[in-house]
């Protein structure tokens, strides 16, 4: 069976703890189901555009969202959008495993490739199907071979033995489970495309069935994307320290740790909107500090000069109104510095 070698650093472990303690926060608090539905909806269309986009496609993403609301988006090359529609609905399909206690088997892993790279690039990539050839890893700049994957006769064999070992693996966080899974599964490389992909989602799939869905919150492609030197440093430094994956663990730790926060701030700041909105209901405003009130929520502050704007008032107005919020307790006025007395006003 798979040993994978790795030490449990003191890094790891403050990633871990923290990464639990947001968990038990998600679980804890009472957050609004549209709020959720949102959150989740973003949080689709983030980890399906940046996983795609680190294995190539070209799309923004504000092109990556408006094709996952079903808008027709042109000049757009058309493999780069299919990949990211079939991110999604391989997304859907590991949504159903949330919490099921049930084994993952080579068929859920075959049925999840096909899924992504079903009818992209003429089906080079023989949706389903272990490679039947040798593969390689190339730098896409300079086109230099820097991995050469096991054999495809060994392909059968090593994910019999992985697939065997995420099932088995004891005494172990499936945190833990999920970053070994994702090294491993693109170290064997067991397609002749779209590994990568798939060894996310893979990932993502073992914390969804294993109680760290995190409500659907998290786009961990997200952290890797936004510094690609750093996410391949990390796997190729297992295969430099005689597959020690101790670096790697560190890594993949702290990303999930990274969104973990993340969410944790998004979920205190709904909270503290919900209490403010709770308070103003109680209280009579205008239509003017309504829209004002929803501007701060979202920008974090208002000036006079922003109010004006937004309320479509005059300067007079915007000052009176904004003194009124303030003796309600709602806002307060804060300085811009010491040496500079402008004003702006945020939520109290």
């Amino acid at each position: 069976m798979l040993e994978p070698k790795f030490n449990i650093t003191s890094r790891i472990n403050k990633s871990l703890m923290e990464i639990e303690r947001v968990r038990g926060f998600l679980d804890a608090v009472n957050l609004k189901d549209d709020w959720i539905a949102n959150m989740q909806e973003k949080a689709l269309i983030l980890e399906s555009h940046h996983s795609t986009h680190i294995e190539g496609t070209a799309l923004s993403l504000g092109q990556a969202k408006s094709i996952l609301k079903g808008k027709k988006v042109k000049d757009v090359n058309r493999d780069d959008e299919k990949e990211l529609l079939n991110y999604k609905k391989a997304m859907d399909f590991i949504s159903k495993y949330l919490g099921k206690d049930k084994p993952i088997t080579e068929g859920i892993i075959r049925e999840l490739h096909k899924i992504l790279v079903k009818d992209v690039r003429g089906n080079q990539a023989d949706p389903g199907n272990y490679r039947k050839i040798q593969n390689y890893v190339v730098n896409s700049r300079t086109h230099e071979v820097i991995y050469t994957p096991p054999s495809a006769l060994e392909v059968p064999h090593l994910m019999r033995e992985f697939v065997e070992w995420i099932n088995f693996a004891m005494d172990i966080s499936p945190i833990l489970i999920a970053g070994i899974s994702q090294f491993q599964f693109v170290h064997i490389h067991p397609f002749l495309d779209g590994n990568g992909r798939t060894a996310r989602l893979l990932s993502t799939l073992i914390l969804y069935k294993t109680g760290y869905d995190f409500k659907r919150l998290f786009t961990i492609s997200e952290y890797y994307d936004k510094n690609r030197p750093s996410y391949y440093q990390a796997i190729q430094a297992v295969r430099k320290n005689n597959m020690d994956m101790t670096i790697w663990i560190e890594y993949f730790v702290e990303g999930l740790r990274t969104q973990m926060a993340e969410i944790q701030q998004k979920g205190e700041q709904i909270i503290k909107q919900d209490v403010i909105l709770q308070k103003i209901k109680k209280i009579n405003l205008n239509l003017r500090q309504e829209k004002a009130i929803k501007y701060i929520m979202k920008n974090g502050k208002i000036t006079v000069n922003e109010y004006q704007t937004v309320a479509s008032c005059i300067r007079r107005t915007a000052q009176r109104d904004l003194e009124k919020l303030g003796e309600k307790g709602i806002i307060k006025a804060v300085a811009k510095s010491a040496t500079d007395p402008t004003k702006h006003y945020v939520l109290l």
